[in-house]
């Protein structure tokens, strides 16, 4: 995954065929001057002693050749650019949706940013750190060390606890291992909210927020666009609910206390 400047809505580029075309035309221009070479030497060869044919004939032979090749190649580039057309229009239902894709650098959009690192066996340690686009490490935490995948989310906060701009900032998972062991294999992912698609000779890519893009294919999976908003819905609700569970076991606690001096001082008066 790179950094790129934001791309919204659909646009293809015509880079496809170019380098044909630039070989089509030196081929044109080599072939003109060697039929002129040729008709040259023959007007002004000697008549008792004729210039050998063969030779002026594998040489158009392997003109024909290299016309034929570079023909095929315009025809595979022709295919290339429909199918990266193909793939761009499919892609673009993807906009207003949230994606998974592989990859260590993630958007930060209105103070929310998550990734995923997954891993291959169990470690001591695992440290998540999120540094900026100077390679700074503004924030770490510690992470799960079972085997498997683990979700991150980030508020866009500092380690000094200053909300940060909205951006592409590089995840990135340090593990420690048992003395004698193989390091831990670490794969990310990263998520955010499709913004636009665009293509290019290479390729067909996704924009992620307003400063991160990735290779269409590099999804991993496709979520409704509010899926954001619902999982900061249901941390709230699980806020709430455990809130009010201990303020409930805090009054029942009270109230016995309070029930046993009220008997205590019963029994006392008698």
């Amino acid at each position: 995954m790179t950094d790129i400047s934001a791309i919204n809505g659909y646009t293809s580029s015509t880079a496809y065929g170019s380098k044909t075309e630039d070989a089509s035309k030196t081929l044109s221009a080599d072939m003109n001057t060697f039929l002129k070479l040729l008709t040259t030497q023959l007007k002004y060869q000697d008549p008792l002693d004729p210039t050998d044919t063969s030779e002026f004939t594998s040489q158009l032979v392997q003109y024909s050749n290299v016309e034929q090749a570079i023909q095929t190649n315009e025809k595979l580039d022709k295919l290339l650019a429909m199918n990266n057309n193909n793939l761009g229009a499919q892609a673009v239902s993807y906009i207003g949706k949230v994606a998974q894709v592989l990859g260590d650098v993630m958007p930060l959009e209105n103070g929310q940013a998550q990734a995923t690192y997954t891993l291959d066996k169990d470690v001591l340690s695992a440290v998540v750190m999120v540094k900026d686009s100077q390679g700074n490490i503004i924030y770490t935490e510690n992470g799960g060390t079972a085997a498997g995948t683990h979700i991150f989310k980030w508020d866009g906060k500092d380690k000094d606890g200053n909300q940060l701009a909205d951006g592409a900032y590089q995840v990135s998972v340090n593990t420690t291992v048992g003395s004698g062991e193989t390091e831990a294999s670490v794969i990310t992912t990263i998520l955010g909210k499709v913004t636009g698609v665009a293509s290019d000779s290479n390729g067909v890519y996704i924009g992620l927020g307003d400063s991160v893009t990735a290779d269409l294919g590099d999804i991993l999976t496709i979520r409704d666009g509010d899926y954001f908003n619902k999982n900061k819905s249901s941390a709230e609700a699980e806020n709430t609910t455990e809130g009010t569970s201990t303020a409930s076991i805090i009054d029942e606690v009270v109230d016995t206390v309070t029930s046993a001096a009220s008997a205590a001082a019963t029994v006392l008066a008698l």
